[in-house]
């Protein structure tokens, strides 16, 4: 009878628990409406590849890795008129933190990532600053933890790619001088 009781125990902690599954590309897709952009970016933008992402491990937390992240990006740039396979200005990634919480009701993950854009021509930096998107994920969304974290990864994630593309828009590109919109 006790071993009935401990494998209905273990069984239902699986049940609860479940197997992590990483972010997922299509997910952390921005689809929002376009956004105003400097004409020098139009068709311009070119990823040069995306780091510090990490892989999940099935037995312990959801991760963001860097081919999802990336996948993601290049997606969000196409849908908004800006990739290129080879632009003027390239884009490095660098993914500096994924905060998120061990456990909780409510899962809080906030992406700390660093963007930076080089003009080709002149190896100018235009563009280099950590954005950083906080996502909320609630019970109600998802009973299952692991479920409830992925889906926080993947929406800090979209969210971060927003924020970047918002800055982009206020990004001036007038000859030699690069300034910031106010």
């Amino acid at each position: 009878m006790k071993l009935i009781k401990f494998g209905f125990i273990a069984l239902l902690a699986v049940y609860i628990t479940g197997c992590a599954t990483g972010a997922k590309m299509e997910n952390m897709v921005y689809h929002g409406e376009g956004k105003s952009y400097p004409e020098a970016l139009k068709e311009n933008v070119e990823v040069t590849g995306v780091l510090g992402g990490e892989k999940t491990n099935p037995a312990w937390t959801s991760e963001i890795s860097d081919i999802a992240f990336e996948g993601a990006l290049k997606e969000s740039l196409k849908a908004q008129g800006l990739l290129s396979d080879n632009g003027k200005y390239q884009l490095a990634v660098n993914m500096v933190k994924v905060a998120q919480p061990l456990v909780g009701l409510n899962m809080k993950v906030t992406t700390h990532i660093k963007y930076t854009l080089t003009d080709t021509a002149t190896n100018a930096v235009v563009f280099d600053e950590v954005i950083e998107a906080p996502h909320v994920t609630k019970v109600g969304e998802a009973l299952v933890a692991t479920k409830r974290l992925r889906l926080a990864n993947e929406g800090s994630g979209m969210k971060n790619i927003e924020a970047f593309l918002a800055k982009l828009s206020d990004l001036k590109l007038d000859g030699a001088q690069i300034t910031m919109a106010k």
